[in-house]
């Protein structure tokens, strides 16, 4: 028997009715997953900017401690006091933590001294600064080869002309590759762009990062022979050609009075007696003083974490922060 048309009537209601609720918990469900993920990402947002704001309010007391560091005449700039990688942090809400750390910015080999600054923002590659480089890729265990086609590579990368150097590299030699790029043709604004020149490989870069750095002026940086530290006693070798061992260079500074030297004639007179017989005046690439300090902040709060390495130059005062990169590699 066929069911009554009001019984039919009522089953395709209802099934309907069924159809209905289902199409509705799959809209409600993803209006629900939607409104998490956006809930999630305003979350995320707020903290990162808190982050941020946290990480300013550490610059600004770490740019306080530099003026304090410089403040009152002083001439000098020493390790006393165990200012260098000390962390001081700024205790924050929620649990959150901010730690900051300064250190002498300028005891590293700066890229861009490879050039010399000409007219119209023009540079020159510098045959002194490419020398110096070299010399010190070979006291830290670089092939000779490998170290002067670094150097030059480099400073051509920097330059503004098209003139290859020896062992160097223009925009020939990189439109040439698989995948062509141009030499930067200014400053590097970081050292990683080294990482662009022809010859440095990412084992390489390794190696080397510790000991470079990109002082946004066209100038060797002063090495601070108050602040360097016994493992960084290839960059005074670097600066005695062929003169001063890394191992007799570790020992002079392992034997600098705990207050330092007092002027560059001290520090001389020591490596004089040391054998050393080349010898450089207070004018020269070495300083009891410094001019630029590299800072590093961890940013820690619920929902972010922010990390920044910045570059303070105190060649003036108040000190001024001149760049900062963000990022978990900084």
């Amino acid at each position: 028997m066929r069911p009554e048309p009001r019984q039919a009537e009522r089953g395709a209601a209802l099934l309907t009715v069924l159809m209905l609720v289902a199409v509705i918990a799959v809209i409600a469900a993803g209006a629900l997953e939607r409104l998490t993920l956006t809930t999630r990402l305003a979350a995320n947002a707020a903290a990162g900017q808190a982050a941020e704001g946290y990480a300013r309010a550490a610059e600004t007391l770490a740019l306080t401690r530099v003026d304090t560091l410089l403040g009152q005449g002083r001439s000098r700039v020493t390790l006393a006091g165990g200012w260098s990688g000390r962390p001081f942090g700024l205790p924050l809400p929620g649990g959150g933590v901010a730690v900051a750390r300064i250190t002498d910015g300028g005891n590293c080999f700066n890229l861009n001294s490879l050039v010399s600054s000409g007219e119209a923002g023009t540079y020159t590659s510098y045959g002194p600064a490419r020398e110096q480089f070299a010399r010190l890729m070979r006291l830290i265990g670089i092939a000779p080869h490998l170290a002067e086609q670094v150097a030059a590579g480099a400073a051509d990368w920097i330059d503004t002309d098209a003139d290859q150097q020896a062992n160097g590299g223009e925009d020939a030699t990189y439109l040439s590759l698989a995948t062509p790029y141009r030499t930067g043709g200014t400053l590097m604004a970081d050292r990683s762009e080294l990482r662009a020149v022809a010859g440095v490989t990412p084992d390489l870069f390794r190696q080397l990062q510790p000991w470079i750095c990109t002082l946004p002026r066209a100038e060797a940086t002063r090495i601070n022979v108050d602040t360097l530290l016994p493992e960084q006693a290839p960059l005074l070798a670097m600066q005695y050609p062929d003169s001063m061992p890394v191992d007799l260079a570790r020992q002079l500074l392992l034997r600098r009075p705990p207050q330092g030297w007092a002027d560059i004639g001290a520090f001389q007179n020591q490596a004089n007696q040391a054998g050393v017989v080349a010898g450089l005046n207070s004018t020269g690439p070495l300083a009891v003083t410094t001019s630029w300090f590299a800072l590093t902040i961890d940013v820690t709060v619920p929902g972010a974490e922010r990390h920044e390495r910045a570059l303070v130059d105190a060649n003036r005062l108040p000190a001024q922060l001149v760049s900062r990169q963000w990022g978990e590699g900084t």
